[in-house]
């Protein structure tokens, strides 16, 4: 694998520096380069099973080529990265291993924990979130046009992401409550956003504290599965692992503030995270997705 590194990067050096991590997916290790030190992800198997469903390459939870996962991931940070709002690591390239599977080489970064940055998070979240919004304030302001590109945000979010996981629920354990209260509350949806704009914002997709960290110069965001969708989103799974301090919430408020019935609607967001939960790892998310169910329909 290292000689096809060498090839695919154009180096002469590749030195193994001792640094590895990794997640419940792929495994990562850094190598010094004649163009610097980067950080190579490795999947070696062909297929993997897609644990991420809302991303600019992949939508379903399907088991997919280890290429594309990494080509979905690369093509987040790429649009992450020209927004420059918040720092990630700068993808390289994804290459394709003899041996079977993939490897995506991106920019080593040292980072650790997330311990002093939390309100800098906050205040850059919010600008990535914003950056669309804003490009398209700005659009408006100098052709004096319509915008033609607005989706029907809550339509998708109630089809394609939660009826898309209730039936994964029904397919596996058909739960006669389960499907219950979504005849109930897929009717409630639309009213939960009567108040509120949704302009679409180019998000992380992922963003739990596992996928946070910083730097020596601030706060980084990594391992995204990126996405343009309500901004909000973003926040549902982040308060269902929680581990973001009020100091975050309070910077990132300041700067998009709460609407008008965002505490229903972040509940909606996690209901989503936990059916996908329920749907993978079992029931033992079960009682969180029905009891979130409940509470919205009441």
């Amino acid at each position: 694998m290292e000689a096809m590194l060498k090839k695919e990067l154009g180096t002469s050096m590749l030195k193994y520096t001792g640094y590895s991590g990794g997640g419940c997916i792929s495994e990562g290790q850094s190598y010094d380069t004649d163009n610097g030190r980067v950080f190579v992800k490795i999947n070696h198997k062909s297929q993997v099973l897609n644990f991420v469903f809302v991303c600019i390459t992949c939508t379903n939870a399907i088991t997919i080529k280890a290429k594309r996962m990494f080509d979905g991931e690369m093509a987040s940070l790429d649009a992450i990265l020209q927004t420059e709002t918040i720092k990630v690591p700068k993808p390289v390239k994804v290459i394709e291993l003899d041996t079977g599977g993939s490897a995506f080489v991106m920019e080593h970064l040292d980072m650790k924990g997330l311990t002093k940055y939390s309100t800098q998070l906050g205040e850059k979240l919010a600008n990535l979130h914003l950056h669309n919004k804003r490009s398209l304030d700005k659009q408006m302001r100098e052709q004096q046009t319509e915008n033609e590109w607005q989706d029907d945000w809550v339509t998708f979010y109630s089809r394609h992401r939660l009826q898309h996981q209730l039936n994964m629920v029904e397919k596996s354990c058909g739960d006669r409550e389960a499907r219950e209260l979504w005849s109930h509350l897929q009717l409630k949806i639309p009213q939960l956003f009567t108040e509120v704009e949704v302009v679409p914002a180019l998000l992380h997709g992922d963003l739990w504290g596992g996928n946070v960290a910083q730097t020596t110069e601030g706060p980084v965001i990594f391992d995204p599965a990126s996405f343009y969708g309500h901004s909000e989103y973003e926040l549902g799974v982040m308060a269902m692992f929680g581990g973001f301090s009020s100091s975050f919430y309070a910077a990132y408020h300041e700067n998009v503030p709460e609407a008008p019935g965002f505490t229903q609607r972040n509940q909606l967001y996690q209901l989503f995270h936990n059916l996908n939960h329920w749907n993978h790892f079992g029931g033992g998310y079960k009682g969180s997705s029905l009891r979130i169910m409940k509470d919205l329909v009441k």
